[in-house]
């Protein structure tokens, strides 16, 4: 299918902008979603007909599925629904009120779930679709500071995994994209939030910070074609990262947890105890 049709969350800004324009300048068709409609109006100013600005709240769950079922209406069909809606919670663990941690994980998580459960009965339907959802390398690894932010990430990317198992025979795909760093406005006051802070934890924000700073961070735009190639692909694969980063940060990560598990190895192996299957442990 030469042009698509996407519905987009988090499409006024960042990487949600530049692949929204990305699809509307090669002819597809978008629905392009913010909290506020106004903030995706100019889509349609500059595109027409061919974009659809809609206000969604990723927590408000009836709001997402009018949203889903309006932009499905309106073009008669979604090819491509890619939940990029997200922000960063910037404190350590200790720092995080709860009430701030299950805000996150309300929009991170749930947002994303809201979409894919208002879409998937319009995708069974017509027999086709792809759902993506945009994760990040801290949804493999971590670092200090943003612990439920990564954490929101690696339930994402659970999430997506077993849904990419259970719809597989439906003819739809399912696919994850791990960006790295990229010179955005994610993070910022507008996208961001901080928790209250402890003084003891001073040293370990300043590193963070310092290292930061000097991080090298990609362009957003360079995204684009990479993005398009997976969603005009036969056999998309369920996880794309992007950036030269961090491939490289993940096998050495990885590489480190696998030595642990080895060198742990006796003692896993003795913990299996006598093994029994299900159906023997019934009797």
């Amino acid at each position: 299918m030469s042009n698509k049709v996407w519905f987009i969350t988090g499409a006024s800004r960042g990487m949600g902008r530049v692949w929204a324009e990305a699809a509307l300048k090669r002819g597809d068709k978008v629905a392009a979603t913010a909290r506020k409609a106004a903030d995706v109006a100019d889509l349609a100013e500059t595109f027409g007909d061919a974009a659809l600005p809609l206000a969604l709240e990723p927590t408000d769950a009836a709001q997402v599925r009018a949203a889903v079922e309006q932009a499905h209406a309106h073009f008669g069909r979604l090819d491509v629904v890619l939940n990029n809606a997200a922000y960063p919670l910037v404190g350590t663990i200790e720092e995080a009120s709860e009430e701030d941690v299950q805000a996150q994980f309300n929009t991170n998580v749930f947002g994303p779930h809201r979409v894919i459960k208002a879409a998937l009965p319009l995708l069974r339907k017509q027999g086709h679709g792809h759902i993506i959802g945009v994760s990040s390398t801290l949804g493999v690894i971590t670092m200090p500071l943003i612990g439920f932010y990564c954490s929101s990430k690696w339930a994402l990317e659970a999430m997506h995994e077993s849904l990419a198992m259970e719809v597989r025979s439906f003819g739809i795909k399912v696919s994850i994209i791990e960006p790295g760093a990229y010179a955005t406005e994610f993070g910022g006051p507008q996208s961001g939030k901080r928790s209250q802070e402890i003084e003891v934890y001073g040293d370990v924000r300043k590193q963070v910070f310092a290292g930061m700073q000097t991080m090298e961070r990609g362009d957003p735009k360079a995204t684009a074609e990479a993005v398009l190639k997976l969603v005009d692909a036969e056999h998309p694969p369920l996880r794309l990262m992007l950036g030269a980063h961090g491939l490289p940060q993940t096998k050495h990560v990885y590489a480190e947890r696998i030595a642990t598990w080895d060198a742990w190895k006796d003692v896993a192996d003795a913990a299996q105890g006598v093994s029994v299957r299900m159906s023997d442990s019934s009797k």
